[in-house]
């Protein structure tokens, strides 16, 4: 079974495209940054919960 960083981290990273797109849509920057910063995030809580799978195994 997934580590819940790894779905949380994937959840946070489409989040943050979702946002990303909305922003480049309406012109604002400050909502494309919160995107691109909420996709990293995303991508380390999911690397972090890669980690913790493969110690388990």
């Amino acid at each position: 079974m997934a580590d819940h960083d790894r779905v949380e981290g994937s959840a946070k990273q489409a989040e943050g495209k979702i946002k990303e797109g909305v922003g480049k849509m309406t012109g604002d920057q400050k909502l494309q940054a919160e995107g691109k910063g909420k996709q990293a995030e995303g991508k380390i809580q999911n690397a972090v919960g890669g980690i913790k799978d493969s110690l388990k195994d």
